[in-house]
């Protein structure tokens, strides 16, 4: 009992207070403070000045992304964010911490049992152990805003147990992701600097825009559903089907294997690369398509490679809806650029709302800062990889009509800017998986418009 008692006072990853969580995440400007001050005084004693500030840097990642896996929450939740786009970095600077950085793309420290029984009878009534026979309280993974146990459920009084997943949300998780997310949005600075060609605050705005829906699991549920039912028949792509759901808690089928996309960019082989790419990049375009919705959470932790070699979707909880698909002028505005007409483009981008109302901007000067980044669909075949990602980053924030004087005449329309971050999550996805596929033909296949052109 004295050991129950322990685990349930350990085992509130979310419940402290906003006050206590603040100050962990207050910890990581003071630290970085302490290691320039540190890094200044090595280099007045003679230490070269790249290598002390790739020492600072390193520290201050892997304190960063320690905080950010132990709290959890928005805290996590923005950690995972920043991961997928850790391939845009220059190599010396992401290499001593790629694997601190990419463990949040997969994993998290978990509840202890005391807490997930507690959780369990809240959600599902004092009889919770009839319903959920042999029910393990160890969790098959661990992620910012829940954790997911695997065992048996049985639907209705006499059926047969069922395989299932349970996601069951943190205590307190609601209070600590708003939190986490206010107080990361002030240190956007710290994050620039490891990161510096990321707009932080932006993706913390939207994270922020986005927790109501993820703290709701009944909305997952219905998220979940409609893409289970559009793609029940898809040889290549498999998502769980919902089985019952609290406003915190969701049960859905059981999806078999213990590897994930994580894994492959670790340890996968270039044939595992070059295919999985290629099936997550056409789920991403065919979730508007099939079910009115585009699976916004594209981090590597949320597909599963299944031991047949299906990809597994999981995680509904953000979601774009978009009923009637993807905007009809992405496919036509894309085939322009594919085949050179950056007049066409220009007009279009200026109908949309992409070009600022005041922007004045030539044809060839659009072609020259946007046809490296529609590279793949001008070609049958195209590898995405980190040194693609790293020059077009860099061409991008370097003073000159092909970086920044051309992208702030730019704009994102509010009805793209979701569609916007899951593709530049994607490709980011693509680049740590290096992996080579036609691009093209799935474009064609995926945007109406594309190949009628």
């Amino acid at each position: 009992m004295a050991d129950e008692y322990a685990d349930e006072a350990r085992e509130t990853p979310l419940s402290g207070s906003a006050l206590r969580r603040g100050a962990r995440l207050a910890s990581l400007p003071a630290g970085f403070a302490a290691r320039t001050t540190w890094g200044i005084g090595r280099r007045l004693v003679g230490a070269p000045a790249a290598a002390v500030m790739n020492d600072v840097q390193r520290r201050t990642a892997d304190q960063v992304f320690s905080v950010l896996g132990q709290l959890k929450g928005g805290a996590m939740k923005f950690g995972q964010a920043l991961s997928i786009f850790e391939a845009a970095l220059p190599e010396e600077l992401v290499a001593p911490y790629r694997e601190t950085l990419t463990k949040l793309q997969d994993a998290a420290p978990p509840m202890g049992a005391a807490t997930v029984r507690r959780v369990m009878q809240r959600e599902f009534g004092p009889d919770w152990t009839e319903r959920f026979p042999d029910f393990d309280v160890t969790p098959a993974a661990a992620a910012s805003i829940g954790q997911v146990h695997h065992t048996w459920f049985v639907p209705e009084p006499g059926a047969e147990p069922v395989e299932v997943a349970v996601k069951l949300q943190y205590p307190g998780a609601g209070e600590a992701l708003r939190s986490d997310l206010r107080q990361i949005g002030r240190l956007a600075r710290l994050f620039g600097t490891l990161m510096p060609n990321l707009d932080v605050k932006a993706l913390v705005a939207e994270l922020q825009e986005r927790v109501a829906e993820e703290l709701d699991y009944s909305l997952e549920a219905q998220a979940q559903a409609r893409f289970a039912e559009a793609f029940a028949d898809d040889p290549e792509i498999v998502v769980p089907t919902p089985l019952a759901h609290t406003g915190q808690a969701l049960v859905s089928t059981w999806l078999p294997g213990d590897r994930s996309l994580a894994d492959v960019i670790a340890n996968g082989t270039q044939a595992e690369r070059d295919h999985l790419g290629e099936v997550y990049v056409r789920f991403l375009f065919a979730g508007p398509e099939r079910a009115g919705l585009l699976h916004a959470d594209p981090h590597p932790g949320n597909f599963r490679v299944l031991p047949d070699g299906r990809l597994g979707v999981v995680d509904y909880g953000s979601v774009a809806r978009v009923p009637d698909g993807l905007p009809a002028p992405i496919g036509p505005l894309l085939r322009a650029a594919a085949d050179g007409d950056y007049d066409t483009v220009a007009a279009g981008l200026r109908t949309e709302g992409f070009l600022k109302p005041d922007a004045r901007i030539d044809a060839d000067v659009l072609q020259g800062y946007l046809s490296p980044l529609v590279e793949a669909i001008t070609t049958e075949s195209f590898t995405f990889d980190r040194d693609w990602l790293r020059r077009q980053t860099q061409r991008l924030s370097t003073p000159g009509p092909d970086g920044l004087s051309t992208a702030l005449k730019l704009n994102v329309p509010p009805e793209y800017l979701l569609i916007h971050r899951v593709w530049a999550g994607g490709i980011g996805v693509l680049c740590q998986l290096g992996a080579t596929a036609r691009f093209r033909s799935i474009v064609a296949e995926s945007l109406p418009g594309f190949a009628d052109a």
